[in-house]
């Protein structure tokens, strides 16, 4: 157990400075009144109660009414799930002269209404439009729980990511491609007429090879079975046995999907005193918290909860210099903490001062961005400063 003068030590009042509402200490000097806290937390709680202030801040020091430096600012939302829906513009039927229309009478020139009374209408192909906003917009908009500014850590850095994938047609498979392209350009003819088609050009091409291989070519493309003793054949086996040769499978890198980023962040926390000690602690709780599934069950505290679990809290984190955006580093879009750890003796021993606060910690963080990052995200009418994404 460690202790002595100025651990436990905090006056239990300050003069007051009016003008902007800090404390003053007796050399002069201003503190963030906001933060203050002595054996319970003080200051304004989250809505749900969990025991920790809406503003932590980590050192003490770094009150709001003076930063300097660069910090890492991370805000906590209610998380917002993805939203997809379409619009379009609908276009409304006249009736072209007096007769009965969906089993009600209409005069010339009215507007068709359905057996319901319903106005009659239909969506215009060309306005039609999907409406498809990410979890990360929808939560963007949301009023923050509370938010937390700690020091950049040590390892600052990001790592963009995306899925390219081998790809291999043969001229069978792009022949068949083909022939369902056509579809759309000759409605009339059979998908049958036009793997004819395309399996007459094919086969007009193999005079190179023997005739037993051209057979089993053949007889693939138009789609029936090769059975030679029994057993099912390969076209590529079929042709390297005879002519040495294989199909060409056209191998190529094509885009494949989208990834989303990790961020893992280390915090070390050496609290200097009793009110930075309690204020580690609330930061601590919090992030635990917020990351944790919500039972949805209102009535009971025990139990596994209701039918259904609510999504955890999600971060919006934001690199800081001089209190503004980081003119340098990268943004970050809306996150999920997804793993967190702390270890209580990073010290190396086991050792805590007299109130039983550790005398060092390390939290390790690691927040995964809940939707990709794209080329218009870095369009300049989306005023991301910095690197960007």
């Amino acid at each position: 157990m460690l202790g002595g003068p100025g651990w436990l030590d905090v006056p239990k009042s300050k003069p007051k400075d009016e003008k902007l509402g800090n404390t003053t200490d007796k050399d002069g000097a201003k503190t963030d009144n906001s933060n203050q806290t002595d054996n319970k937390p003080a200051g304004p709680r989250d809505p749900n109660k969990s025991g920790h202030k809406k503003v932590m801040v980590y050192p003490t020091s770094r009150g709001q009414s003076g930063i300097t430096g660069d910090s890492l600012l991370i805000k906590c939302l209610k998380y917002q799930p993805p939203k997809t829906t379409y619009s379009g513009e609908y276009t409304l039927f006249t009736a072209k002269n007096n007769k009965k229309l969906n089993g009600t009478k209409q005069k010339k020139g009215e507007l068709v209404k359905n057996s319901d009374g319903s106005l009659t209408s239909k969506l215009a192909p060309k306005s039609f439009q999907m409406v498809n906003q990410g979890a990360s917009e929808r939560s963007m908009n949301q009023k923050h729980l509370y938010y937390v500014e700690l020091p950049i850590p040590q390892d600052v850095n990001d790592s963009n990511t995306i899925t390219w994938g081998d790809d291999s047609m043969n001229i069978l498979q792009l022949a068949g491609l083909a022939a369902a392209n056509q579809m759309a350009s000759q409605p009339g003819r059979t998908f049958q007429d036009l793997k004819n088609d395309i399996a007459t050009g094919v086969i007009g091409n193999l005079s190179a090879i023997d005739p037993s291989t051209r057979k089993a070519v053949t007889a693939a493309i138009t789609g029936k079975a090769i059975d030679v003793l029994g057993g099912q054949i390969k076209i590529n086996s079929a042709i390297g046995r005879a002519a040495g040769k294989v199909l060409n499978s056209n191998l190529e890198l094509l885009f494949d999907s989208v990834n989303l980023r990790s961020f893992p962040f280390s915090i070390n926390f050496s609290p200097r005193n009793q009110k930075e000690g309690q204020e580690v602690k609330q930061i601590i709780r919090a992030f635990k918290s917020s990351m944790a599934a919500k039972k949805n069950d209102k009535n009971s505290q025990g139990g596994q909860g209701g039918a259904f679990l609510s999504a955890p809290d999600v971060f919006q984190l934001r690199y800081l210099h001089n209190g503004s955006d980081h003119p340098f580093l990268n943004s970050f879009k809306i996150c999920a903490l997804t793993a967190m750890q702390v270890n209580y003796t990073n010290a190396g021993t086991y050792a805590t001062y007299s109130d039983g606060t550790p005398v060092s910690i390390k939290m390790n963080l690691t927040f995964k961005e809940i939707n990709p990052i794209y080329h218009e995200d870095y369009s300049t009418d989306n005023k991301v400063g910095g690197v960007g994404f």
